[in-house]
């Protein structure tokens, strides 16, 4: 490493000190950070982008301003409250966390890497986030963004996710014993987002260009590199948005674990990996008047692709459906109902003949 670790934190810190941005969930310099902002936000922030999380951040801490209030709401709220964002296992784990931390450490979060890591939902990086930002403990968080900087600055060539060991070991080098651990990793992630950045990163803006190995190189656009992977396979179904003479159409719970546990949905078919035999899967319950709308509409899940094939008809007894519900676009923002069953409803909703959404 050309320069002493000391210098290179303090050049960063300073690079921080000048061009942190302002977010919702971030205090302002000199102000001790809210943890439970600070877990929110980690939580919400875990593959989705800042842009996307600001708003769903302020809606959350205006309905429960504390994590004791967040613990006495129903899951069914929080549900809904998070719809839109995906991944909907970390609402339910946000949930159960809640409750935990006001039930069993009297509203307060544990302060250490491993008191967080025994909260529901919290795993190595989301504990190193908080112990550092918010109680300002030596912890090292290697997100993403870390991961990008650390590549390049070191110019790994190995490609991830084998160079993941040689990253955070380099990682906690660059962040060992610096004075301000709180702001280091705020600073660490927030070069990887704005200056570090996957594309044409901004090299002449980077206080540490000077002694970055990639840039030096002319690689620094190439790395990290990344083990190919493997095409994500495709599963096929059908939905079926069934209306009434009201106007209404039906959705219900889905039960059990898996996917969408806990959320509205309109009735589906089971989903299958072959298109085939999709198309001739039978309606989960009686409906008249069923006919193709000749649409579909997609989502990519983290291990599969999902196409449903969108179906619709004008009424049914619905017996075998459980926690079943006739709404109306008027209440519809009331349910937790995922993007993909969103889409869906939009294109029955404007009679859109569409092949795709």
């Amino acid at each position: 490493m050309p320069k002493p670790v000391k210098h290179l934190q303090t050049q960063l810190l300073d690079w921080f000190s000048r061009h942190r941005r302002v977010m919702p969930w971030r205090a302002a310099k000199g102000v001790r950070p809210d943890p439970y902002h600070v877990w929110l936000s980690e939580i919400m922030l875990q593959q989705t982008t800042v842009v996307t999380v600001g708003p769903y951040f302020m809606k959350f801490i205006a309905k429960w301003p504390t994590v004791k209030h967040l613990a006495k709401a129903k899951l069914d709220d929080v549900l809904t409250a998070w719809a839109g964002l995906g991944y909907y296992a970390r609402a339910r784990n946000l949930h159960k966390c809640a409750v935990t931390v006001a039930n069993e450490h009297a509203g307060k979060f544990p302060e250490t890497v491993e008191g967080l890591r025994e909260l529901p939902g919290i795993g190595p990086y989301t504990a190193a986030a908080i112990a550092s930002i918010a109680f300002d403990r030596p912890a090292v968080a290697v997100d993403g963004n870390v991961e990008r900087v650390v590549s390049r600055f070191f110019a790994i060539e190995e490609p991830l996710p084998l160079s993941k060991d040689d990253i955070r070991r380099k990682a906690a080098r660059l962040a060992k014993d610096n004075p301000h651990p709180g702001d280091f990793t705020q600073a660490f992630m927030e070069l990887g987002a704005t200056v570090c950045t996957p594309r044409k990163p901004k090299c002449s803006l980077c206080p540490w260009a000077a002694d970055c190995a990639a840039r030096k190189k002319g690689v620094a656009e190439d790395l990290p590199r990344k083990v190919e992977k493997a095409q994500k396979p495709v599963r096929y179904g059908k939905v079926y948005y069934i209306s009434n003479r009201r106007g209404e159409f039906l959705i219900h719970k889905r039960t059990g674990q898996g996917l969408y546990e806990g959320l509205y949905q309109l009735p589906t078919t089971e989903w299958i990996d072959s298109r085939t035999a999709a198309r001739k899967l039978a309606a989960p319950v009686r409906i008249t008047g069923l006919e193709s709308l000749g649409a579909e509409v997609r989502h990519s899940f983290t291990h599969f692709d999902l196409i449903l094939e969108i179906w619709i008809g004008r009424d049914t007894k619905n017996t075998r459906l459980a926690h079943a519900v006739w709404i109306s676009a008027d209440n519809i923002d009331e349910y937790a109902l995922p993007t993909l069953m969103k889409k869906a409803i939009r294109l029955c909703m404007n009679g859109n003949p569409a092949k795709s959404a």
